[in-house]
């Protein structure tokens, strides 16, 4: 069989596991290998190659590859928290940048329970444990199941079409996890647990320095915004995606479609009350990750502010780029349309002076195919009871407006933060769900296909990380546009998209992955949405110009 691996061909004669074939390159690499991509599917380092093929090692300098070890490290957290507390229950809740908020149900988070669980954690790190995958008949996995009586990895079993049942085992430990992880313990060599709200926070490092644990900063704001939907989900005893299911089957979505955009509709009405509130205010600045319904947001909280007598104005940054020559050039000698200095920031800022003065305005329109602004006679005057709306990646960054007192300045982040979970320890993504949308959306209305948007996503990505992570606690505001229903509704858009990606091409591997997600989810027919929904921004048909 032939191996190749980057420049080079490996000639193997039976079949031969990852970690022992790359023995080498894996001891020799300056960050931790903890998984690899084999002919464009994710695999661990135990994986057996018994045919031709292409191999690419994933190390913890990579985005997925901390992925991986996150996954891992709540694992092995899940064992040691089971043989510490046999008779308690834990819920990873959500992440927060680099960490995993995590809460117990009737057990007081001390400081000798965090130190408990250090040693605990440690000590099975230390140990550089097998970790196995262990497959099971859908027979095997009734009298598993039956004998247990636990829930862990229950939705593969429920799932009817799923002929095998596969979980993890570590020294009698069992657990599943729906994204792969390592197949040792040892890999993760970081981590630390602290108190946090009514919880704790285990950490782990960034891709970007793998190899330290950096400062955690806390995102009070952030973590607000977080606990009040997962409250408001447990209150409806609709946090995990079984329930949700459940709720498809026995036809009461409905109801649970209508208390979602009712809170939606709730707290948008109260930032606009918040901004009534703000005399001084004169710009609402909104900023957010991409796909997080920025557009919708923006519509919708105008109808709110009309209600309490204020007239929205909005304003798009997208037409004061610089003129193409004078756009900066990131590190590979491409346009970086997403810089802060992509903007023509004295122009910019010195139209915002004039319209809050009273005075009228000339607003230029960019032209992107010609790579420059255009003067069409597009003119415009602030009224007493008007107030400027703009949105756009660096809002929260008061460098784009830094000819603007604060005070007359009115900041909303908003972002999907998903509270839905698979079971107590599977979290979904934000970022999945965030890409799902945008999947959706850049076949919907820009003609570009699921394989288009997951070979660019990592430069959308970074750019978020870069210019709009650092600013959210700066908000006035958050809004959480997630829809505990959403994924289900997206579905049935998104699954042919990603099917179209054949195991031949790169995506191949993150499409497979997301399919595995979806497809415990079941589907919602697009007719059962509102039309002032958040998510006909992605799906269309809805009430608002995009």
């Amino acid at each position: 069989m032939k191996i190749k691996y980057n420049t080079e061909e490996y000639i193997i004669e039976k079949p031969t596991k990852v970690e022992d074939l790359m023995k080498k390159e894996i001891e020799s690499s300056k960050y931790k290998v903890i998984g690899c991509i084999f002919n464009n599917e994710y695999q661990n380092l135990s994986y057996e190659i018994q045919k031709d093929g292409r191999l690419e090692l994933i190390d913890t300098f990579s985005k997925e590859g901390m992925k991986i070890y996150a996954r891992t490290l709540v694992y092995i957290m899940s064992k040691a928290f089971e043989k510490l507390y046999p008779k308690e229950k834990m819920t990873v809740e959500y992440r927060l940048g680099n960490a995993m908020f995590c809460t117990c149900d009737n057990l007081e988070i001390t400081s000798k329970f965090i130190q408990n669980m250090t040693q605990e954690i440690q000590k099975i790190i230390d140990q550089n444990l097998p970790i196995e995958e262990v497959i099971m008949t859908r027979k095997e996995a009734e009298e598993f199941y039956k004998k247990t009586k636990t829930s862990k990895g229950r939705l593969q079993f429920d799932l009817q079409e799923n002929k095998e049942i596969k979980l993890y085992y570590c020294e009698k430990f069992f657990n599943y996890s729906y994204g792969m992880i390592a197949n040792k313990t040892g890999v993760v060599e970081r981590f630390e647990i602290s108190k946090y709200c009514d919880g704790f926070l285990i950490r782990y490092p960034s891709s970007k320095m793998p190899n330290k644990m950096q400062k955690f900063k806390a995102t009070k704001k952030l973590s607000w915004a977080f606990e009040e939907y997962e409250r408001i989900h447990k209150i409806l005893n609709m946090n995990v995606v079984y329930r949700l299911n459940n709720a498809i089957k026995e036809n009461r979505m409905k109801d649970v479609i209508m208390l979602a955009e009712a809170l939606h509709e709730k707290k948008i009405a109260n930032i606009a009350d918040d901004i009534s509130k703000h005399k001084d205010a004169k710009i609402i600045l909104i900023a957010g990750p991409s796909s997080s319904g920025k557009t919708t947001f923006a519509q919708r909280l105008g109808i709110q502010l009309r209600l309490n007598g204020l007239k929205p104005v909005t304003i798009s940054v997208d037409n004061y780029f610089v003129e193409r020559q004078d756009n900066p050039r990131d590190e590979n000698g491409e346009y970086d349309f997403e810089c802060i200095e992509a903007i023509d920031l004295k122009l910019f800022n010195e139209h915002l002076v004039k319209l809050l003065n009273g005075k009228e305005v000339e607003m230029p329109r960019f032209d992107f195919h010609m790579g420059t602004k255009k003067y069409e006679g597009k003119k415009l005057k602030l009224e007493k009871d008007n107030i400027l709306i703009i949105e756009g990646i660096h809002c929260l960054n008061d460098k784009l407006t830094s000819q603007i007192s604060r005070k007359e300045k009115y900041k909303v982040y908003i972002s999907a933060l998903t509270v839905l979970n698979m079971d107590r320890y599977n979290p979904i993504s934000t970022t999945d769900t965030r890409l799902i949308r945008r999947i959706v959306r850049d076949y919907q209305f820009r003609g570009y296909s699921a394989k288009h948007t997951l070979s660019t996503w990592h430069k959308v990505t970074d750019g978020e990380e870069k210019n709009i992570y650092p600013y959210q606690e700066g908000a006035d505001k958050i809004f959480n546009t997630s829809l505990i229903y959403e994924i289900n509704a997206l579905k049935s858009t998104v699954k042919p998209l990603l099917e179209a990606i054949t195991p031949e091409e790169k995506e191949y591997a993150e499409a497979k992955r997301l399919l595995n997600i979806l497809k415990y989810f079941e589907p919602i027919p697009k007719e059962q949405i509102p039309n002032n929904s958040l998510i006909k921004e992605f799906l269309g048909g809805g009430d608002f110009k995009y």
